[in-house]
């Protein structure tokens, strides 16, 4: 009796990206730094200088006099928009912004023939979702198996991608377009505390598209894993607002990773039992200056491990699901990599990865 074959490799190909061109970051910070005592605020310019970003991008449009959303004329110049107000933009800059980093990927890659849509995002809802409008946008068949992952933070592009792995494995004939896109800047909160200005301060606008088939070119996706913290649930959430999603970011959160990463049972599940010394690809979701610190540390990196995750940051700031991306796609214009790691955490807490190779 002959076993049946193993099943195929699933690869991805190629990644592109795409940001708004509304640079908010510098107008965040003298906003929020107003709303601080002057104790705080000189605290928050210290965080500001340490934090390793040095943009970050919004959907939203300069206001009437042409200043950012903060400022006379903008989004947030009054009253704090409602959530209805927020997600009608999202409805549309979302799908928008998602088929600009699609476009940009059809540059590089063949699009034709794509049978699976899976779409990843966290920061707005809507029916029919964004999975139905980018299809119907670009011209994707009706035909087309779509999905549509919600709500998991950070390491949504994880899920998205092991989905798509799954979908490979299983028809070695599917070729599945997967996309992150997060709008994070549609949910500024009026809060005058520390900490959660701090956790705004990270976060932007962005959007990326991959394809994966069983193609062998790019990287090979191999192996999922996850692990979770316990005692941890509510270190990352989002709660939801009558004026948009709050986030809450603790600042315990680094400190919670580093001891975590330091302890060899869970670094084994947060790496899925590799060896540290043999992995010359890391691909670590950029959460933030503190957490890439925290990783580098406790895994006892050398100081160039996570310049790809650093690059990302300093010039996007942390789009939650879409950050890993755009790691990945850096990492594939670089050089090959023989045995990788990505990592991203988010809400649970949880670290999800999996690993990944270059094609030979």
């Amino acid at each position: 009796m002959t076993s049946a074959p193993p099943p195929p490799v699933a690869w991805l190909n190629a990644v592109a990206t795409a940001v708004p061109t509304h640079d908010i970051h510098h107008a965040f910070i003298g906003w929020a730094r107003a709303r601080l005592s002057d104790r705080e605020a000189r605290l928050f310019d210290r965080m500001v200088e340490r934090a390793g970003i040095g943009h970050r991008w919004s959907v939203l449009p300069a206001g009437s006099d042409g200043g950012s959303p903060v400022a006379a004329g903008g989004f947030y110049a009054d009253a704090m928009p409602g959530t209805a107000a927020r997600m009608a933009i999202y409805a549309d800059a979302a799908p928008t912004l998602a088929i600009d980093a699609i476009d940009r990927l059809a540059e590089r890659t063949d699009l034709n023939g794509i049978t699976h849509l899976v779409v990843a995002s966290c920061t707005g809802f809507v029916a029919p979702g964004i999975d139905q409008r980018i299809a119907a946008r670009i011209g994707l068949s009706p035909g087309v198996e779509r999905l549509l992952v919600g709500f998991m933070g950070c390491y949504a592009a994880v899920a998205a991608l092991r989905s798509a792995r799954h979908i490979v494995r299983s028809d070695p004939a599917a070729r599945v377009l997967v996309v992150t896109v997060e709008l994070s800047t549609l949910h500024l909160q009026p809060d005058d505390a520390l900490e959660p200005l701090l956790a705004m301060l990270q976060f932007g606008d962005g959007a990326a598209a991959a394809l994966v088939s069983a193609e062998p070119a790019g990287f090979a996706i191999e192996t999922p894993f996850a692990a979770t913290l316990p005692a941890s649930a509510d270190l990352i959430r989002w709660d939801i607002t009558d004026a948009g999603f709050a986030m809450h970011l603790s600042g315990e959160v680094p400190g919670r990773i580093a001891t975590a990463l330091a302890d060899p049972g869970f670094a084994a599940a947060a790496t899925g039992g590799r060896s540290i010394a043999a992995i010359d690809g890391w691909a670590v979701h950029a959460g933030g200056r503190s957490i890439l610190d925290a990783v580098e540390r406790s895994l006892s990196l050398s100081p160039d491990a996570l310049a790809a995750s650093r690059g990302v940051l300093a010039a996007n700031g942390n789009m939650s699901s879409a950050t890993l991306m755009f790691v990945l796609a850096d990492m594939l214009a670089g050089p090959p990599v023989a045995d990788g790691i990505a990592l991203a955490f988010g809400p649970g807490l949880a670290a999800e990865g999996f690993g990944f190779r270059s094609a030979a």
